[in-house]
């Protein structure tokens, strides 16, 4: 069947077709190429910002919601609206045992802090943590290590600084680990250097040290900050938020109804957001893209009505000396497929030229809008299988065309 795809004849009619309109023949191929080019730049574009995202909060545990205590509204069971809200590791260890759906609460404090080394100080956001936090929030270490639970069990004494804050208190190139500074007069032991995110989600923080030493340090006793409740992925987080919120209030003895007594900021909600609309454009973008493909490969139909209509002689002769209306209807949509895949091809190789100019101007450095904006293998075969598909379809418009005139009236067509 695919016999006529090696016969030299078949190419080299294929040639002559081209040969006579050449102009004609190249114009036809724009609409194809703008359309093959606009897809793939589209989708480059839209996977770049994507890879954008995801660098942003790849650290994150994104199923996660924020909550903190703020100031009751209404008055509840003795209590005169106005009282501030406390929260508790009583209040985190029961949210993580009776609410649907967790799977970590970490409780977590912050301060400000004065710190002094040599002859250098400055004021800085010390927080309190757990181990937990790094595998929820992960710390870009540059060097040293997180709290682990042997910092937590003994109260260690122990530091670990931001970077900004390591340039402040050490020379350059200086090794810090196992330095000592001092914090409100204690000396910390300094365990690692991090690197601060490019997001951050809550408060910022300069210095981490363990949430008990924390404790000690400031006498808060049972008293947290704020809590980051993660839920595991099947589980909807706003539930769990909504659910959290309802047994803080109870143990707390707040009005149910009271919405300004807990603050709370639920990451996985604005997330899924901005994951709607990430997938919203690229469904916006194969859009336009094939819409413009459609609209190159219909033009590739009407100039090729044209050329059956120059050609009406020429194919009557063929009719004539016994081709078949098959072999006719093969040889047009041949063609239309062939200036379908040329045109494709070039549109996705100025394509990729194009992504790789776009990835070489915004894609680099640690605040790229648009990171390794490019295309999978799998998008290119499909799109080729698309213009196949489209080539052919509109390829048998022309061929019916031609093989419907009658091999008579085509010798007598001046």
């Amino acid at each position: 069947m695919f016999k006529f795809l090696f016969d030299r004849d078949t190419w080299q009619e294929l040639y002559d077709s081209f040969s006579k309109n050449k102009l004609r023949s190249a114009l036809t191929m724009v609409g194809v190429w703008w359309g093959i080019l606009l897809l793939i730049v589209l989708l480059g574009s839209a996977r770049g910002l994507e890879n954008s995202f995801n660098r942003l909060f790849g650290d994150f545990a994104t199923n996660s919601v924020f909550v903190w205590g703020q100031s009751t509204s209404k008055p509840f069971k003795g209590f005169q609206e106005g009282r501030r809200v406390r929260l508790s590791l009583t209040d985190a260890k029961k949210i993580e045992e009776n609410v649907e759906g967790i799977e970590f609460v970490v409780p977590r404090s912050q301060n400000q802090a004065t710190v002094v080394r040599k002859f250098l100080s400055g004021s800085f956001q010390m927080a309190g943590d757990y181990p937990l936090l790094d595998q929820v929030q992960k710390k870009k270490l540059i060097h040293g290590r997180f709290i682990n639970q042997n910092d937590i069990d003994v109260d260690k004494k122990v530091v670990l600084l931001s970077e900004d804050t390591y340039k402040q208190l050490f020379e350059k190139d200086e090794n810090a680990i196992g330095e000592y500074v001092e914090i409100n007069g204690m000396s910390f032991k300094v365990i690692g250097i991090f690197k601060n995110g490019d997001v951050n989600m809550g408060p910022t923080t300069d210095m981490h040290i363990p949430f008990t030493t924390f404790q000690q340090i400031y006498n808060m006793g049972d008293q947290i900050g704020w809590m980051m409740i993660t839920g595991k992925p099947e589980y909807d987080i706003k539930q769990i938020e909504a659910d959290a919120k309802l047994l803080i209030k109870n143990l707390n003895k707040i009005h149910p109804k009271d919405n300004r007594a807990l603050g709370s900021f639920n990451l996985g909600k604005e997330f899924g957001k901005i994951t709607g609309f990430l997938t919203g454009m690229q469904f916006l973008t194969w859009f336009v893209g094939i819409a413009t493909l459609f609209a190159g490969v219909f033009a590739i139909g009407n100039i090729l009505l044209i050329t059956i209509k120059e050609r009406t002689k020429e194919i009557g002769v063929r009719r004539a000396l016994g081709a078949t209306p098959f072999e006719i209807k093969r040889q047009i949509v041949l063609e239309a497929v062939f200036i379908t895949i040329v045109a494709g091809i070039i549109g996705i190789i100025t394509g990729g030229w194009i992504l790789i100019l776009i990835d070489a101007i915004y894609g680099q450095g640690t605040e790229a809008a648009l990171v390794n904006a490019s295309v999978s293998i799998a998008v290119v075969f499909i799109a080729l299988i698309i213009l196949v598909i489209l080539g052919t379809l509109i390829g048998l418009i022309p061929a019916f065309k031609a093989t419907s005139i009658k091999p008579i009236q085509a010798l007598r067509e001046e």
